[in-house]
């Protein structure tokens, strides 16, 4: 054996120098050999175990496939039918008092005292408060004195015009001779000027009774009172308050009240709904978030009978009851009036399918053959939409179909799977 076969031979022994620079162990290279042995047969089973679940996978998918090929796929269809009902349309509204009005004092003075408060429900007629008057008072005092003078002027007035009457008679009737004829034309005139003096202080005496009068019917205002049945909403005053006749911008209002039974809802309707709304009597019901459980039914009192240019909606204007004044004047409410179709055929919106040429409906015949037809859509209230075109009564229509399916290919359906649309 040479010395090349002897450094590599692992039985051959390691000398002495080289253990003991722990460069080798006796039998270190048979036990790297068995390793690298069972390693490589570990690879090679896991490999044979991997490739044998990846062919039994495969097989199993195409076998699947196959049979998903061959089977019929399933659909959920609905018959549209021709049950007419009526649509509803929802929108927001806000409630509005019958009657509202502002009041303000109509005689200059000082507020003597209040008698209702904001809550307080007023009758027509009721005394609200009441208010001090005394320029008002001394106005009416001198009226009254100068009407007492211009009706004693009056009585002056006619004892000269008789005397001048008289005197005119006596002259008139003297003969001929005895006086004048310029002396008979002057006593004449004597007696016009004496009557158009009586005249002229009767008017006056009327005058100073329409001034007595209206300052009289002015005194009546110093008693604030209700001008219809109501709620007082607001109280502006307090005893002592200056307050000042009219209703300008510098002059501050005393109350504020409003009558809400019955109650005014306004509601602006899309340009889209004007036409069914435009019509008097439309049945609606209204609710609010802030009364749970309750509803309000009322119909269409009034509308604008014009879309406003700005918005483009129409105001509508519903009249309910509010016996027991759950509803009160600035409340936001939701309307839905029940109106007439226009027509339409109402399907579900799953029913819809939307591509490039636009939105499609599909179709299912007799025989499950599928066919995809082109529609219109007139309206859409969220869960269905309304079609006047491309569909007819008796059609079926399928529901979420696959995007997969092509037309002419068939489905299957079931008794169970069949719902109906209606006519809207």
């Amino acid at each position: 054996m040479s010395a090349l076969d002897e450094h590599l031979d692992p039985e051959s022994p390691v000398p002495d120098d080289a253990q003991q620079a722990g460069l080798r162990e006796p039998g270190t290279g048979r036990r790297m050999l068995r390793i690298a042995v069972v390693v490589a047969i570990g690879l090679a089973v896991g490999f044979f175990f991997v490739h044998r679940q990846k062919m039994a996978a495969e097989a199993r998918l195409a076998e699947a496939t196959s049979e998903s090929v061959a089977q019929v796929p399933a659909a959920d269809v609905v018959t549209i039918t021709s049950t007419v009902s009526a649509q509803s349309l929802t929108l927001p509204g806000e409630t509005a008092a019958w009657d509202a009005t502002t009041i303000y004092a109509r005689v200059n003075g000082y507020v003597a005292k209040w008698l209702v408060d904001i809550g307080d429900h007023a009758t027509a007629g009721q005394t609200l408060a009441t208010i001090e008057t005394p320029e008002l008072d001394a106005e009416l005092s001198a009226a009254k004195a100068k009407l007492n003078a211009s009706i004693a002027q009056v009585a002056v007035k006619q004892a000269q015009a008789d005397f001048a009457k008289t005197t005119d008679e006596r002259w008139r009737e003297s003969p001929k001779g005895v006086v004048s004829d310029q002396e008979r034309e002057s006593k004449k005139a004597g007696s016009a000027e004496a009557v158009a003096e009586l005249n002229a202080a009767r008017a006056q005496v009327a005058l100073q009774q329409a001034d007595v009068d209206r300052l009289a019917a002015l005194t009546q205002f110093r008693e604030v009172k209700a001008p219809f049945d109501g709620t007082i909403v607001e109280r502006s005053i307090d005893i002592g308050n200056l307050v000042t006749a009219g209703s300008t911008a510098n002059t501050s209002s005393l109350y504020r009240i409003s009558k809400d039974d019955p109650m005014r809802i306004f509601v602006h309707a899309p340009q889209g709904a004007a036409a069914s709304l435009m019509v008097s009597g439309v049945s609606a019901v209204i609710t609010s978030n802030d009364l749970p459980g309750k509803r309000f039914a009322g119909k269409v009192a009034r509308t604008a009978k014009a879309v406003n240019p700005k918005s483009r909606t129409l105001r509508v204007e519903v009249d309910i009851p509010n016996l027991d004044h759950a509803l009160v004047p600035g409340m936001y409410v939701q309307v839905t009036f029940s109106i007439k179709g226009n027509d339409q055929i109402q399907v579900p919106a799953a029913a819809l399918l939307f591509r490039s040429g636009g939105p499609q409906v599909a179709v299912i015949g007799d025989d499950g053959t599928v066919a995809f037809k082109d529609v219109t859509i007139a309206s859409d209230d969220g869960n269905d939409v309304g079609v006047d075109s491309g569909l007819a009564i008796g059609d079926k229509v399928a529901l979420n179909l696959s995007s997969q399916i092509a037309a002419g290919e068939k489905v299957k359906t079931s008794a169970s799977d069949i719902k109906s649309a209606s006519v809207q």
